[in-house]
């Protein structure tokens, strides 16, 4: 979010609702938590906007209070890989913030989406201060890299049904997106924007993957009705071998 774009220029103060959905506030003390608060600032981001730029020096650690954003990268040929979804509850950024880093991703919105940001400043008041903040950090760079890890794995394997399970698994991880819950809300171009795949193809996954009994398609969503079915899906073409 740089300082002179629209999306900074937008930025608001958190409600009392939208803190309440910031899964690592509880986790800090009394004073840490006021720091915390008096700091954050909150936008609605529109589709296309960036909340992170390839090549612009960090600002801010950022999390998805509503919406759905996408972290891509362009190549030299200027095609665009879309690494991973980002929905409600996660934050992300932590590893450029810590190193001070430009960012080597771009971040968007899928559809109209509140982002809240902590400035980096403030990042690392909290690293120096605060235990349970710690903590939230480290299990956050744990779980990524095995989510990133996996989906280097499955990148590599051509079939569709797969990466939509694999996609599928790691928007619902509950320790990066604590807010998602056993619902997502996302549409199958939403989803297939995020997987690489058509619509149509994503359907036909969809299909599959709800006969077996993984998950449940509902109107404006997707129900997680096993997630560890889910994740075995990322597993069974290896086995299989």
């Amino acid at each position: 979010m740089a300082t002179d774009s629209p999306l900074h220029q937008r930025r608001r103060p958190l409600t009392t609702a939208e803190l309440d959905a910031i899964p690592w506030l509880g986790l800090l003390q009394p004073d840490e938590r006021q720091r915390a608060v008096d700091d954050l600032r909150i936008s609605e981001a529109q589709p296309g906007e960036f909340v992170c730029r390839m090549g612009r020096p960090v600002t801010y650690w950022f999390g998805v209070v509503d919406g759905l954003l996408k972290m891509s990268t362009d190549n030299a040929e200027g095609q665009t890989m879309t690494f991973t979804g980002v929905p409600p509850g996660g934050w992300f950024g932590e590893g450029t913030a810590l190193k001070h880093e430009a960012y080597r991703y771009n971040i968007q919105p899928l559809r109209t989406s509140l982002v809240a940001g902590l400035h980096v400043d403030t990042f690392h008041w909290l690293l120096d201060h605060s235990i349970g903040f710690n903590r939230f950090v480290m299990n956050q760079l744990n779980e990524r890299l095995g989510q990133f890890i996996a989906a280097r794995e499955i990148d590599r394997l051509n079939n569709p049904d797969i990466r939509v399970a694999r996609s599928l698994a790691a928007l619902f991880n509950p320790t990066l997106y604590p807010g998602v819950g056993q619902v997502l809300r996302i549409t199958q171009q939403e989803l297939a924007y995020l997987v690489g795949l058509s619509r149509q193809r994503v359907n036909e996954a969809l299909t599959t993957l709800e006969a077996q009994g993984s998950i449940r398609v509902e109107y404006g969503g997707l129900r997680i009705l096993d997630l560890q079915a889910l994740r075995s899906q990322l597993f069974s073409t290896r086995r299989s071998r």
